[in-house]
């Protein structure tokens, strides 16, 4: 089963390798991304970016395609920050994903202090072991694991497949999920998801608000890290030391649009546009 969307406003390049997600590979003309227990090719072609998957509604909510970015990407511009104009219209088809939040918590707690390329291997050792193997039309794949397979990891699991000190972290948190679930946090405002984020061993500030945005759809949210740091002191001049404070400061400039400003801006700077 496949369907197709606007390639102007769907690029899979720029969607899956802004930072936002792990799970993924190049693959023929585009990409492989896996999440939860899922799998999609997804590539462009012509005029229109194709996604084949035996659960397309599944991955049509994942790349956020009912959504308008066009309306996104000229809000952007509005704000009238020379980078911002260049990403959001270089990047116009850059889209946030609505990943499985339980993936979220454990992705980005291996994140932190991190790089790309070693997070996705950690991420790829642990399906490996403790994912359920599964087929499609692309191959074998193991899912993402439940929080009750992650709890039955003990630390020294989780360091010999390289998470390093976050192991006691992976371990904790991943007991505490699979005893008491994530429900609770669901309805939450953004404020009050990331104080309770906040009381998860091995989530800071910077975890919490990439698990707001990338796990639970809060675009109210402005994750800071050296880039949008560097962002934050060549493109708006700031003097600010404190990555709360920046946070906030970019929440008051951008509101409801931060989530999506953050990643045009992150995004922008890495390509250097």
């Amino acid at each position: 089963m496949k369907f197709d969307f606007n390639a102007e406003y769907f690029n899979p390049e720029h969607t899956l390798e802004c930072g936002q997600v792990f799970r993924f590979r190049q693959y023929g003309d585009g990409y492989i991304c896996y999440s939860a227990d899922k799998a999609c090719y997804v590539y462009t072609d012509g005029v229109k970016t194709v996604a084949e998957s035996d659960d397309c509604d599944y991955f049509y909510r994942y790349f956020d395609l009912e959504r308008d970015y066009s309306e996104i990407t000229e809000k952007a511009k509005s704000f009238g920050v020379p980078l911002l104009t260049r990403s959001a219209e270089s990047c116009k088809g850059l889209r946030i994903l609505n990943q499985n939040r339980e993936e979220m918590f454990y992705s980005f707690i291996i994140s932190q202090n991190n790089n790309i390329p070693r997070i996705k291997g950690i991420i790829e050792r642990i399906c490996s072991v403790l994912g359920e193997k599964k087929e499609c039309a692309l191959g074998e794949y193991h899912a993402f694991p439940s929080s009750a397979a992650l709890a039955g990891a003990d630390e020294a699991f989780f360091k010999s497949i390289g998470a390093g000190y976050r192991d006691a972290y992976l371990s904790q948190t991943s007991k505490r999920i699979a005893a008491e679930g994530i429900s609770r946090l669901e309805g939450l405002s953004t404020p009050e998801l990331k104080k309770e984020l906040l009381t998860y061993k091995g989530v800071g500030p910077k975890v919490a608000d990439c698990i707001s945005l990338f796990g639970f759809g809060k675009t109210d949210s402005f994750p800071v890290d050296v880039w949008t740091e560097k962002v934050y002191r060549e493109d708006f001049n700031g003097t600010l030391k404190d990555k709360n404070k920046i946070t906030q400061y970019f929440l008051n400039e951008f509101g409801e649009y931060s989530g999506y400003i953050q990643q045009y801006l992150f995004y922008g700077k890495r390509l250097k546009l």
